[in-house]
C-alpha cells in the first residue's frame, strides 16, 4: 500500500525518562488533549494517562512505520495508544493524521494510508454513483472491515451563567438544535428543570462547519430520539441553526467564550474546556453522562455487519435504565487480507494493544468510555483474523 506524505512531525516513538514523562503528561492534558488539528499527531511514550499494561510483548511489536488517518475524535484516544505501545515497542514509528473521517476513507480507498479511522462505518449503500464499501474492497483486493475501537460520548456541552445542572429531552434537544426554542428561559426547557432559574438570555448554537462524524452521530440521535422535531436526515454536514465553528475545538471554544453558547461536542473536548455538560432524559430518567452509562447503550447495540466486519447498529431512543444514548463509535477501518504481510501484521500488532482490556480502560481518564467486555471480545477476534 502506498504512503501518505503526511504533514507536520512524525510520531517517532522512543522511551523518555520519567521526569520528562511527568512534564510532558501536564502540558499534553491542558494542550494536546482537545486540539484536533490537521497535522500528524506527536506522542512521545510514556507521556499517557491510560493503562500501560497492554497485550503487546515486544516479540509482537511492529517493525518500521505505520500511517493512519481519519477521525478528529479519537484524536486524544489513539495518542493515548501509540504512546503506551511505544512503552513496550520503542523502535516502531505510528503517525496519525486526524483530518476528519471523510478525508480518512478518502485516503484509505486512495491507498495512501495502511488503515482509517472513521466515526461513520463504511457505506454499503451507494452516494454520488459510489460505494464505499465496494470501493474499499477493491483498494484491499479483499472485504475491508469496520473494526470498533473507540467509543466516544457526545456531550451537549453549555455554557449558561448561574445554570449548574441542566436536563435536556430529546424533543427539546431537537427544537434547541433546529432552531424553534431560542431563549433558555423557555417554557419546553423550564418545565423539565423545576427548580432551576433559566435566564432569559438568548441561546446560541454553535455547530461543525466542516464534515464531521460527530455531526453525523449527533443528528443520528436527534432523528432517532426526536423525529418530529427533527426531520433532516441524518448527515456529516449540519442542516440545523447557528453559528459554524471549525472542528471540535471550534466549537468548544464557541461555547466557552459566550454566555448562552450550546455544542454537541466529544466529551473529551468538554472537559477540557471545563464545559458544563446536560444530562439526558430519554423517557426513563436524567442520565449523567460517564462511561459506565455509555457502556450500557454500546452493549444493546446489535451487529450490522457480517462475519468479522463489526460495524454496529446504535439503539439512539433506547430507554434502557442509566444508558447514556449520544455517542458515537470510531472504527479502524482494515483490509482483512492484504499484500503486505509485514504492513498486516503491523496493523494487528497494534490493534491488538489499543484494544486490550488495560488501554480500553485508561481511556476513561480523558474523556471515552472504553468498550464493553462483550464487544471488546468480538472486537479481539476480528483482530486476529487479520491477515
Amino acid at each position: 500500500m502506498l504512503l501518505h506524505p503526511l504533514e507536520g512531525n512524525t510520531v517517532k516513538i522512543t522511551r523518555t525518562s520519567q521526569v520528562a514523562m511527568l512534564a510532558l503528561l501536564g502540558s499534553l492534558s491542558l494542550a494536546a488533549c482537545g486540539s484536533d488539528n490537521n497535522t500528524t499527531t506527536t506522542t512521545p511514550a510514556g507521556t499517557s494517562s491510560a493503562s500501560s499494561s497492554g497485550s503487546t510483548s515486544a516479540g509482537d511489536c511492529l517493525s518500521g512505520t505505520l500511517n493512519a488517518e481519519g477521525s478528529s475524535a479519537q484524536k486524544n484516544a489513539i495518542d493515548e495508544a501509540i504512546a503506551t505501545y511505544g512503552e513496550k515497542c520503542s523502535g516502531a514509528t505510528i503517525n496519525y493524521n486526524p483530518t476528519g473521517s471523510g478525508a480518512g476513507i478518502k485516503q484509505f480507498i486512495a491507498g495512501q494510508v495502511d488503515f482509517a479511522g472513521s466515526d461513520s462505518a463504511l457505506k454499503t449503500t451507494e452516494k454520488d454513483g459510489k460505494v464505499e464499501a465496494d470501493d474499499a474492497a477493491k483498494t484491499c483486493g479483499s472485504p475491508a472491515w469496520n473494526i470498533p475501537m473507540v467509543v466516544g460520548p457526545i456531550a451537549i456541552a453549555y455554557n449558561v451563567k448561574g445554570v449548574e445542572s441542566l436536563v435536556l429531552t430529546p424533543s427539546v434537544a431537537a427544537k434547541i438544535f433546529s432552531g424553534a426554542i431560542t431563549t433558555w428561559n423557555d417554557p419546553a426547557i423550564a418545565v423539565i428543570n423545576p427548580g432551576t432559574t433559566l435566564p432569559a438570555s438568548a441561546i446560541k448554537v454553535f455547530f461543525r462547519s466542516d464534515e464531521s462524524g460527530t455531526t453525523e452521530n449527533f443528528t443520528k440521535y436527534l432523528k432517532g430520539a426526536a423525529s418530529a422535531d427533527w426531520t433532516a436526515d441524518p448527515a456529516k454536514k449540519w442542516t440545523g441553526k447557528g453559528e459554524g465553528k471549525e472542528k471540535s475545538a471550534g466549537v468548544a471554544e464557541g461555547v466557552k467564550s459566550t454566555d448562552g453558547g450550546i455544542t454537541y461536542v466529544e466529551w473529551s473536548y468538554a472537559r477540557d474546556n471545563k464545559l458544563a455538560v446536560a444530562k439526558v432524559d430519554n423517557g426513563a430518567g436524567a442520565v449523567e453522562l460517564s462511561g459506565d452509562a455509555v457502556g450500557k447503550a454500546v452493549a444493546a447495540a446489535t451487529q450490522d455487519g457480517s462475519g468479522n466486519d463489526r460495524r454496529l447498529k446504535l439503539d439512539y431512543a433506547t430507554q434502557a435504565a442509566g444508558a447514556y444514548p449520544i455517542l458515537l463509535v470510531t472504527y479502524e477501518i482494515v483490509c482483512s487480507k492484504g499484500s503486505d504481510a509485514t504492513k498486516q501484521a503491523n496493523i494487528k500488532s497494534f490493534l491488538t494493544h489499543f484494544s486490550s482490556a488495560e488501554v480500553q480502560a485508561g481511556l476513561e481518564e480523558i474523556g471515552y468510555a472504553p468498550l464493553p467486555s462483550e464487544v471488546q471480545a468480538k472486537v479481539a477476534t476480528a483482530i486476529a483474523a487479520i491477515s
